[in-house]
């Protein structure tokens, strides 16, 4: 098994956690994360979009989540948005400061500071293409609606992550597999199945995550309507291969 997550944090640290979610860790081959690729897509700089960014950024990231470092990135962090030549977004909690602090801010001022972002027509990467994430069966917003809202500003977006391509080849790569070998397990129709969909393999989608409320569900393990699935997969353009309450075994 390789964890592929949308995780704004590097892979080491998602193996770390592992352990502390009750999984022996020596049961995955490894982890690809959203915040992986980010990082070694910035300290390379061999891909052109990437070699034009430029090294002053504003840095959107945690605060109560624990902020994000930039180290050996040669990545400058302004607060000062005719300073910076592009945005990245890590998290939906705080500004990333000049001296390495994160100041705390609410959505609303980071969509304000997205605007004025906006109108410089500045670029951003956004290293956690997640819209929500279960938090203790609460939705937590993550940077993927930060990167929505960008873009409906006019701003351009590079997605890192799930449902793009580069995350599923990276992580077949690691294993030494085909498409045809893979199946991929998720709870988002927008990432993780259509992840699946665009690299070729199967999926199955978890019915108890994130979709839980629109698919009428109430309790942990509750079977989700054929229909409500079907209409649900629908409306995300995502198709399962196969349909699961949980991922339990």
């Amino acid at each position: 098994m390789v964890i592929i997550s949308n995780s704004s944090r590097r892979a080491s640290t998602t193996i770390e956690k592992i352990s502390s979610l009750g999984f022996n860790p020596a049961l995955f081959l490894g982890a690809i994360t959203s915040g992986e690729l980010t990082h070694q897509y910035l300290l390379r700089r061999d891909d052109p979009w990437f070699a034009a960014l430029g090294n002053y950024c504003i840095h959107m990231t945690w605060s109560d989540r624990g902020a994000i470092s930039l180290e050996g990135l040669g990545i400058q962090v302004v607060d000062n948005v005719e300073e910076a030549e592009f945005i990245l977004a890590h998290g939906t909690e705080a500004l990333g400061l000049p001296s390495g602090e994160a100041l705390p801010k609410t959505l609303e001022e980071l969509n304000r500071v997205l605007g004025q972002c906006a109108a410089k027509k500045i670029p951003m990467v956004v290293a956690n293409p997640d819209f929500v994430t279960v938090e203790a069966r609460a939705l937590r917003v993550m940077p993927g609606t930060l990167a929505a809202t960008y873009e409906k500003l006019g701003g351009e977006v590079k997605w890192m992550g799930k449902p793009g391509e580069i995350i599923y080849e990276s992580a077949m790569a690691m294993a030494g597999v085909d498409a045809a070998d893979c199946i991929a397990v998720g709870d988002s129709l927008h990432h993780d199945i259509k992840g699946a969909n665009i690299a070729g393999i199967s999926s199955a989608f978890i019915t108890g995550g994130i979709h839980a409320t629109e698919l009428g569900l109430g309790e942990f393990g509750e079977t989700a309507a054929d229909s409500s699935v079907t209409s649900l997969a629908t409306k995300y353009e995502a198709f399962p291969t196969y349909v699961l309450p949980s991922f339990t075994w």
